[in-house]
């Protein structure tokens, strides 16, 4: 079983209460916008981390996250991307490749729109952590803590950390 903490969108933003949550994680997944690298530095640090860039990250990001990232954990296929959109309004990029090999988990990041959502046509299930940084119209930052256990996503969670500032 692993523990797993969702965020993206940070923007170069990370406080103690963001890594309150990383300490607690066996594994940390960013889901793009991740924006000064001192934040992956950071949670890497402390957790392993799988990444992807998103659309306001450079060159160095690019370097080291790729723009998709497709693994399996604890017999759970994923995929994780910064913009993918969601069901029934997947991105262009992602839609035939969605349907040909299809993920278990789904995940983006971008809308900084916190989102949870079973496609019952692809079978899969659709995550976006919504926004853990101060940048962007969100008015709550938050992530999402979930279990990966023998082929199974359990005792999913929404965290609403502080307002942003």
């Amino acid at each position: 079983m692993k523990k797993i903490l969702l965020l993206s969108d940070t923007h170069s933003f990370i406080d103690e209460q963001i890594l309150k949550f990383v300490k607690q994680a066996d594994e940390v997944w960013h889901a793009g916008d991740i924006g000064d690298l001192n934040v992956t530095d950071t949670i890497k640090k402390l957790k392993p981390l799988r990444a992807v860039y998103g659309n306001i990250d450079d060159k160095d990001a690019r370097v080291e996250f790729p723009l998709d990232n497709k693994f399996t954990v604890e017999g759970v296929s994923v995929w994780i991307t910064h913009i993918g959109g969601y069901p029934n309004k997947y991105n262009q990029r992602v839609r035939e490749e969605l349907k040909k090999n299809t993920p278990q988990l789904f995940i983006c990041g971008h809308s900084h729109i916190l989102k949870v959502q079973y496609d019952k046509k692809l079978n899969l299930l659709h995550l976006n952590p919504g926004a853990a940084g101060n940048h962007g119209f969100h008015k709550v930052r938050t992530m999402l803590r979930f279990e990966i256990d023998n082929g199974n996503v359990k005792n999913m969670e929404v965290i609403e950390l502080a307002n942003r500032g």
